[in-house]
C-alpha cells in the first residue's frame, strides 16, 4: 500500500515533515488522555471541580494542540498534492505531445481527456487523504502501544495481538476491493471516453440517423458502470464494518480486563482510565486509513495510469540535427524505412514541392504522414535531412517548421480567434482576420471572439477544416502535412475548401495524403501507395502513361461521385 508514492518527486521530505508532526501529535494524544484521566479520577475521589480546573486546562490545551497539529499536517499534504498533481499533469501532457497523435488515437482521445481532467483531480484527493493517514498509522499506534505496555502489561498484550488480526482483515478486504476498483476504473474510463466520443460525433450520428440506436449503446455502457460501482461499494462497506467491529471488540476486551483488575484491586483507577481512553485512539488510525483507502482507489489507479504513460519509451534524442529554414536547396530522403504497415519505403525530395500520397484505404498513407511528421519512429531504415542521417523526424528543428492538418482537426473550447492562433499564440487580431479571410472564413470575421468548441458554437466539418487552414495561413511554416483533410466532406464543401486551400500550398514543401484523385493534378509529384509499399511515383501525366496502379485507380474512379467533383472543378 502506497509503494507508488516514492515515484513522485519531493515526497520524502514531505513524509519526513509529516512524521515529525505526527510524533508531536502522539505525545499530545497521550498527554490528553493522561490529564483527562487524572481529572476524572480526582473528581471520582470526591475533590471539588475547582480543584481540577488546572488539570482540565491542560487537557484542553493538549486537545487544541493535537487538532492544530493535525491541521498543519493536512495543509502540508494539500500543498504537496496540489503541487505534484499539477506537475504530473504537465509532465503527462508533454509526454502525450511527444508521443504524438498516433498514440492518442490508439489509447482513445476520450480516455486520455478523462485521465487528464478527472484522473488528476482524483489523484490529488488520494494524496490529500492518504499521506497523513498513512503516517498516522505508522506512528500513532506504536507510540500509544508503548505507553500502554508501560502502564499495563495485560492491556499492551491484548492490543499487540488484536492489531495484526485487524490488519490481516484489512489487507484481505483491500485486495478484494482493489480488484473491484480496477474494474470500476476501467468502466469509468470506458464510460467517460464513450461519452466524450459520442459528443464529438453527435452531429454525424444525427446526420446518419443513428442517434436513437446509439442511445442504447450509451445505456449499456452506463449500466455496466453502475453494476461495477455497486460491487465496489459492497466490498467497501463490508471492509468498513469489519474494521469497526474488530476495533470495538478489541476495546471491549481491554475494558473487561481493566474492570477485572479494578475489582480485584490489582490496578488503580488512574492508569486503568488512561488505558481505556487510549484504546480507541490506538485503533483510530487503522480505521481511518481503511475507510480512506476505498475512497482513494480511483486516485491510485489514475496516478498509476499516468505513470505508465510517463514510462513509455522516449524517442532516441541523441542524434538531434540542426536545420535552418527549409529552402529550395534543402533535401529529405527516406531509405528502406519500415514502420507499422510500411515496407521498405525509399524516396527523396528537394526544395519546395507539392507531393501527393495516393492509395486506397489501408495502403499506408497515414502511417507515412506520421513518419514524416515525427509522430512515429521507424522500426528500421534511415531518414536523411540535408545529409544528416537520423532514425526518426521527432526533431524540434523539423517539427517547428511544419503545420499538420489531420482529417478531424481538434477544436478546443475558446474563441474562434484563439483556435486560429493555435500555432502562433501572439498573433495580432489583424493577422488573425487576414488568415481567416484567406481560409474562406470571411463570414466569421465579425465572430472571431465567439466561443466555439466545447460549450460553444457548433461547427460543421467544413468549418473545422477552414479553421485548420486558417491556422496554417497564420503560422506560414514552410512544411505542410495533410492527412485526408477532405475525406469526410461532401462534394460541394470539398470543392469550396479546395479553392481556399490551394493558395496555402504555394512556396511550401507539401505532403498531401488522400484517396481523392482530383487533388493529384495539382501536385508536382505523386507517390502511389499499395499494401504498405510505394507502387510507383511520377507526375499525373507520367503515371497515366505508365498504365499501372495509378491508372487503375483513375479508371476505377471514373464512375465515382468524387470524379464528378473533379469535373465541376475543371469546368470552374
Amino acid at each position: 500500500m502506497g509503494r507508488d508514492l516514492f515515484r513522485y518527486q519531493g515526497v520524502v521530505p514531505v513524509l519526513a515533515g509529516l512524521t515529525f508532526l505526527t510524533i508531536a501529535q502522539a505525545v499530545l494524544v497521550i498527554l490528553q488522555a493522561k490529564w483527562l484521566a487524572a481529572a476524572l479520577t480526582r473528581l471520582f475521589n470526591g475533590e471539588a471541580p475547582a480543584a481540577v480546573f488546572s488539570g482540565m486546562l491542560l487537557f484542553f490545551a493538549a486537545l487544541a494542540g493535537r487538532y492544530l497539529t493535525g491541521f498543519f499536517k493536512q495543509k502540508a499534504a494539500e500543498h504537496y498534492s496540489e503541487k505534484i498533481s499539477a506537475a504530473l499533469r504537465h509532465d503527462v501532457l508533454n509526454k502525450l505531445f511527444s508521443l504524438g497523435p498516433r498514440y492518442a488515437q490508439k489509447e482513445g482521445t476520450g480516455r486520455l481527456v478523462t485521465l487528464m481532467i478527472e484522473g488528476t483531480s482524483q489523484f490529488r484527493t488520494y494524496l490529500d487523504l492518504f499521506l497523513p493517514k498513512m503516517i498516522n498509522m505508522m506512528v500513532l499506534p506504536a507510540a500509544i502501544w508503548l505507553f500502554v505496555l508501560w502502564t499495563d502489561h495485560t492491556s499492551g498484550i491484548i492490543l499487540a495481538v488484536t492489531l495484526p488480526v485487524l490488519l490481516v482483515f484489512m489487507v484481505l478486504l483491500g485486495l478484494a476491493a482493489r480488484k473491484k476498483a480496477d474494474s470500476q476504473w476501467e468502466g469509468y474510463q470506458r464510460l467517460a471516453g464513450h461519452f466524450t466520443d459520442s459528443l464529438r460525433g453527435l452531429e454525424t450520428l444525427t446526420f446518419l440517423g443513428r442517434a436513437r440506436s446509439h442511445k442504447k449503446q450509451i445505456e449499456h455502457v452506463s449500466e455496466e458502470y453502475r453494476k461495477s460501482t455497486m460491487n465496489t461499494l459492497k466490498v467497501a462497506f463490508l471492509s468498513s464494518f469489519a474494521l469497526d467491529f474488530f476495533a470495538m471488540l478489541s476495546v471491549a476486551t481491554v475494558a473487561v480486563f481493566l474492570g477485572l483488575g479494578l475489582v480485584d484491586g490489582k490496578m488503580a483507577l488512574l492508569p486503568a482510565l488512561t488505558v481505556l481512553i487510549l484504546a480507541p485512539e490506538y485503533f483510530l488510525p487503522v480505521r481511518e486509513l481503511g475507510t480512506d483507502y476505498h475512497a482513494t482507489l480511483n486516485g491510485q489507479e489514475a496516478g498509476r495510469a499516468m505513470q505508465e504513460i510517463l514510462e513509455k519509451p522516449d524517442w532516441d534524442l541523441e542524434n538531434q540535427f540542426k536545420l535552418q529554414t527549409w529552402s529550395d536547396e534543402a533535401t529529405l530522403s527516406l531509405s528502406k524505412v519500415e514502420a507499422a504497415s510500411l515496407k521498405k519505403i525509399s524516396f527523396s525530395v528537394k526544395g519546395r514541392k507539392k507531393i501527393g500520397i495516393i492509395g486506397t484505404s489501408g495502403a499506408g498513407k497515414s502511417t507515412l504522414i506520421d513518419i514524416l511528421g515525427g509522430f512515429l519512429a521507424a522500426d528500421s531504415g534511415t531518414i536523411s535531412v540535408n545529409g544528416q542521417t537520423v532514425s526518426h523526424l521527432h526533431q524540434a528543428d523539423w517539427q517547428n517548421q511544419l503545420t499538420y492538418i489531420p482529417q478531424h482537426p481538434y477544436i478546443f473550447g475558446g474563441t474562434l480567434a484563439d483556435n486560429i492562433r493555435f500555432y502562433k499564440p501572439d498573433a495580432s487580431n489583424e493577422e488573425v482576420r487576414k488568415a481567416a479571410e484567406k481560409a474562406g472564413l470571411a463570414s466569421f470575421e465579425d465572430l472571431l471572439e465567439t466561443e466555439i468548441g466545447e460549450g460553444g458554437r457548433r461547427l460543421s466539418g467544413g468549418q473545422m477544416q477552414r479553421i485548420a487552414a486558417a491556422r496554417a495561413f497564420l503560422a506560414d511554416r514552410p512544411i505542410l502535412l495533410l492527412d485526408e483533410p477532405t475525406a469526410h466532406l461532401d462534394i460541394e464543401t470539398e470543392a469550396a475548401l479546395k479553392e481556399s486551400m490551394l493558395p496555402l500550398f504555394d512556396d511550401k514543401l507539401v505532403f498531401l495524403a488522400t484517396h481523392r484523385l482530383h487533388w493529384m493534378k495539382e501536385m508536382d509529384w505523386i507517390i502511389v501507395m499499395e499494401h504498405g509499399q510505394i507502387a510507383e511515383t511520377g507526375t499525373h501525366t507520367e503515371l497515366l502513361l505508365k498504365n499501372g496502379v495509378y491508372a487503375s485507380l483513375v479508371q476505377a474512379a471514373r464512375g465515382d461521385t468524387h470524379e464528378l467533383a473533379h469535373s465541376i472543378l475543371k469546368r470552374a
